[in-house]
C-alpha cells in the first residue's frame, strides 16, 4: 500500500560534536543493507484507516543517553536503541533516560496529529519546548494533537524523552530482559515503530470499530470522531473489485450494511471488502474521508457431527496449526528491517502449509496484521507478559493495583488497536503462568471487550476451567488434552526441534528442546512429529496446535528458519505435505489395549537386568514382581503413578490380546516414557526412543509391521532407562477405525 508521503529531511540542530561510529552487527539479514538510511520503513503505517497524505518522521535523529539531553549521537528511528540498525546498539539500564530530537515543517491542515506506532516504555513528548503528551506502555499506538504547540511557519522542534525499566519492574515486556539468555532475549527500549504526522480537518474520523460476519453478511461500523460533530452525517460504502455493493448514510456513528451473497474470509480464500467512510455536512460537503477494508468471518467453539467439541471457522470445523512466532530480528530486535522482511515470515509459513501463527508475548506493527489479512493467515494473539510467575499448581498471582491497572490498560489498548483485523481469531492473556492473576475476571473482561473472538485464558498450565479452550504445552510432543463440553482441546506449544547451522547463529552455543545433527535428521523428526499430530485430531479431538517456532532467536536454535532467515532447515516439500495433510479427515481412533492413565493395568516387572530372551512369549517371568502401572516417580509431568520406580532401569512384561485390525488403518503405540525406552512385541523391537515425553503420545506403527500383527494373544515387553529428572513408563495400543 503506497500512500503519498511528504519527505522531510531533519534540520541539523546545534549541539556538541555528534558521535557517528557504526557498531558491528552480530548477525545480518538479507534486508539489513536494504534499509533506507534517509527514510526507513516508508510504508503507510495504518492500513486499516488510510487518509491521503502523511509525513514520515523516520530517519536520522539526534540522540543521547543520560540524565540530561546531551544529543551527542545519531539514531536511526524507528529501530530500538539496543539494535544494530539503530546505529547505537547499547543496552539500556533502568535508570537511563533516552533523548530524541529532530525538526519538521508544519504540514498544511486545521489540526496536526503526531502518531507513534509504539514506544517502550514511558514516553514524554515536547514540541517547541511545550509538553504535548505523556504515554506509558510498550506495545500500543498513541497520538497527540500538537497543533497548539506549533508556530505558524518555519521549523518545528520535536523532542522526546523515554525511560524503560525492562525487567526491573512489573509492566508488560514479553521476552525482553536486561541480561539475555535461554528463552529470554535482548530488550527493546524507546521508539521502535514508525513516527509520523498527519494533517486533519477540525472534525475528523479518529478511529473505526469494524465487525463482519460471514454467516449473516452483516458489516457493522462505528466511527469515532475527533472535534465537533454536531450536524454531521456518517456515510459508509462497501465495494468489491471497485464496484459499489451499497451505501448507508446515517445520523448515527454506528452503521450496519448488509452484503448479499457474502464471500467469507478464510485462510484458503482471504477475501476482503473495501470500505470508504466519510463525514458529511448537511449540505453534502465531505469534511473527512478514509478508506478501510473488512473480512467476513465467524469463529466459535461448538460440537461436530460426532459430538466432539471443536473450533469452527465460518461454520465448519477447522484445524488450526502454525508456529510460535517471537517477532525478533538479529539486526532490528523488535523491529523488522523492512516491510518486505515483515511480510517474508508470513509468506514462508504459508508456503509450508500453516494456516495460523501464534504471536508470542509481543504485539506487531499494524502492517504485520495487514499482511495476515491479505494472505489468509489466522492469528492467535498473546498479551505480552510481565510481573511475576506462578507454577502449574500455584494459585493466581496477587498483583499490586499499579501492576494490574497497567496490565489491563495495555490489554484493553491492544484489543482496541487490533480489533478490525479479520485474521485475529483468538486472544491469549496469560502464557505459562507469567503474570497470571484474576484469570476468570480477565477472561470475562476480554469477552466483554470483544465477544467476536475466542479466549485462550491460559496457554500451557495453571488452567482455571474458563475460556473457550483447554491448552497444554508438550515438548517435544505431540499431545492433547481431552476436549470438554464447552472447551476445545489445544496443543499450545510443542516441537522445539533444534539444529544450529554454522554461520547463521547469534552465538556459537545454542539450544533446542531436542537436538539433531543435520537437516536430513531434523526433517525426519519433523515429519514424524506432524504425522503423529494428525491422529490427535481424531482422538481425542485436537482443534489447534502451535509448533515452536518460526525462526531461531538469539541462543535458541529450534526455529523452522535460521535467525537470519537465510535457511529453511527442514525439507520444504516433505514438511509442507505432512502439514497440509493435517487438513484431511482423520478416522476415529479407539483404545484397544488400555494404558494405566485412567484405570491401572497389571504388569510383571523387575529392576534387575534379566537373562536373554526376556522379550519373548516363552520366557519364564514367574520370579518377577507384579505391580500396577504406570511405573515412575511422583512429579514427573503427565505421569499417573501406580507403582513407584526410582532406580536406573526397569523391565516390564504384559500379556495382551489384540483384536483383528482393519486393513489399511493405522495402529498406534500409546506411549509415555521418561527417559530412554525400547518397546518389543513378541520379541520384535517396534519402538526405540531416546529422551523423554511429557504426556501420553500416539506413535504410529509402520504399516509394513502392523500388517503382520495377527489377532490374538501377544507379549508386550519394555525396557526403560532413567538418566536424570523425572522418570516414568507406561504403554498401550490404539487403532484407527
Amino acid at each position: 500500500m503506497k500512500i503519498p508521503v511528504l519527505i522531510l529531511a531533519p534540520v541539523a540542530l546545534s549541539s556538541a560534536a555528534i558521535s557517528h561510529a557504526q557498531p558491528t552487527p552480530r548477525l545480518k539479514t538479507r534486508w539489513t543493507d536494504q534499509v533506507s538510511r534517509p527514510l526507513p520503513l516508508n510504508d503507510y503505517p495504518r492500513p486499516q484507516m488510510v487518509r491521503k497524505g502523511w509525513v514520515n518522521l523516520n530517519g536520522q535523529w539526534d540522540f543521547g543517553m543520560g540524565s540530561k539531553p546531551t544529543y551527542d549521537q545519531k539514531i536511526l528511528v524507528p529501530f530500538p536503541v539496543e539494535s544494530y540498525l539503530s546505529g547505537v546498539m547499547k543496552l539500556v539500564g533502568k535508570n537511563d533516560q533516552l533523548w530524541y530530537r529532530r525538526t519538521f515543517i508544519r504540514p498544511k491542515g486545521d489540526r496536526v496529529l503526531l502518531h507513534f506506532g509504539a514506544s517502550d516504555f514511558v514516553t514524554q513528548v515536547d514540541v517547541n519546548g511545550h509538553p504535548v503528551g505523556h504515554h506509558s506502555g510498550g506495545y500500543d499506538p498513541f497520538t497527540f494533537d500538537v497543533t497548539d504547540a506549533l508556530t505558524s511557519s518555519g521549523s518545528q522542534e520535536l523532542s522526546i524523552r523515554v525511560t524503560d525499566p525492562t525487567d526491573s519492574s512489573t509492566q508488560p515486556r514479553g521476552k525482553q530482559v536486561s541480561k539475555p539468555g535461554g528463552i529470554f532475549y535482548t530488550s527493546t527500549s524507546g521508539l521502535w515503530q514508525t513516527v509520523w504526522l498527519e494533517a486533519v480537518p477540525h472534525s475528523s474520523i479518529e478511529n473505526l470499530h469494524i465487525n463482519g460476519s460471514a454467516k449473516t453478511g452483516l458489516i457493522t461500523v462505528h466511527l469515532g470522531v475527533r472535534g465537533p460533530h454536531q450536524g454531521i452525517h456518517y456515510v459508509v460504502t462497501a465495494r468489491s473489485g471497485g464496484h459499489s455493493l451499497g451505501t448507508v448514510k446515517s445520523d448515527s456513528a454506528s452503521i450496519s450494511l448488509k452484503i448479499d451473497h457474502p464471500l467469507a474470509w478464510s485462510p484458503d480464500k482471504p477475501f476482503l471488502y473495501d470500505l470508504e467512510l466519510k463525514l458529511v455536512q448537511g449540505d453534502g460537503k465531505v469534511i473527512d474521508s478514509v478508506t478501510s477494508y473488512v473480512g467476513l468471518r465467524d469463529v466459535s467453539v461448538q460440537k461436530d457431527a460426532q459430538g466432539v467439541t471443536r473450533i469452527f471457522l465460518n461454520g465448519k470445523p477447522t484445524f488450526m496449526v502454525g508456529p510460535l512466532d517471537q517477532g525478533f530480528w538479529p539486526d532490528g530486535i523488535y523491529t523488522a528491517p523492512t516491510d518486505g522482511a515483515l511480510k517474508y515470515d508470513i509468506e514462508v509459513m504459508k508456503r509450508l502449509g500453516f494456516n495460523m501463527i501464534r504471536k508470542h508475548v509481543k504485539v506487531e506493527p499494524d502492517r504485520w496484521y495487514y499482511w495476515c489479512d491479505k494472505m489468509g493467515m489466522l492469528v492467535w494473539q498473546d498479551m505480552p507478559s510481565g510481573d511475576g510467575f506462578i507454577g502449574p499448581r500455584d494459585p493466581d498471582l496477587k498483583r499490586s493495583k499499579a501492576s494490574a491497572d497497567e496490565y489491563e490498560k495495555e490489554l484493553t489498548a491492544m484489543i482496541s488497536a487490533l480489533h478490525n483485523h479479520p485474521s485475529i481469531v483468538t486472544w491469549i492473556p496469560f502464557n505459562e503462568g507469567w503474570g497470571q492473576y484474576d484469570t476468570a475476571r480477565i477472561t470475562q473482561l476480554i469477552k466483554k471487550l470483544d465477544p467476536t473472538r475466542l479466549v485462550d485464558s491460559t496457554t500451557g498450565w495453571a488452567d482455571r476451567n474458563v475460556g473457550d479452550v483447554i491448552d497444554w504445552h508438550v515438548y517435544p510432543g505431540p499431545g492433547s488434552p481431552q476436549p470438554e463440553h464447552h472447551r476445545a482441546a489445544v496443543l499450545g506449544e510443542f516441537g522445539g526441534l533444534g539444529l544450529p547451522l554454522q554461520g547463521h547463529t547469534w552465538q556459537k552455543e545454542g539450544w533446542g528442546y531436542r537436538s539433531y545433527q543435520d537437516r536430513s535428521e531434523l526433517t525426519d523428526a519433523g515429519d514424524d512429529l506432524f504425522t503423529r499430530l494428525r491422529f490427535l485430531i481424531g482422538d481425542p479431538g485436537l482443534s489447534a496446535a502451535v509448533y515452536t517456532q518460526t525462526s531461531d532467536v538469539e541462543t535458541e536454535v529450534n526455529g523452522l528458519m535460521t535467525y537470519d532467515r537465510e535457511i529453511i532447515k527442514m525439507d520444504t516439500n516433505r514438511l509442507g505435505k505432512v502439514i497440509r495433510d493435517l487438513q484431511t479427515p482423520v478416522g476415529p481412533i479407539t483404545e484397544i489395549i488400555p494404558t494405566s492413565q485412567v484405570h491401572p493395568q497389571t504388569w510383571k516387572f523387575t529392576l534387575a537386568n534379566p537373562t536373554a530372551h526376556w522379550t519373548e512369549k516363552t520366557f519364564n517371568d514367574s520370579a518377577w514382581n507384579e505391580g500396577q502401572g504406570g511405573f515412575g516417580a511422583t512429579g514427573t509431568p503427565g505421569a499417573v503413578i501406580g507403582t513407584t520406580w526410582n532406580t536406573n532401569d526397569i523391565w516390564l512384561r504384559r500379556e495382551i490380546t489384540l483384536p483383528k485390525l482393519e486393513p489399511k488403518k493405522h495402529l498406534f503405540l500409546n506411549l509415555h516414557h521418561d527417559d530412554d525406552v525400547e518397546v518389543y512385541l513378541d520379541g520384535k523391537l517396534i519402538q526405540k526412543s531416546a529422551g523423554y515425553l511429557t504426556n501420553y503420545t500416539l506413535i504410529p506403527i509402520p504399516p509394513k509391521l502392523s500388517s503382520q500383527i495377527q489377532e490374538g494373544k501377544h507379549l508386550l515387553a519394555i525396557h526403560c532407562h532413567q538418566f536424570k529428572g523425572g522418570q516414568f513408563i507406561d504403554a498401550g495400543f490404539k487403532a484407527e477405525k
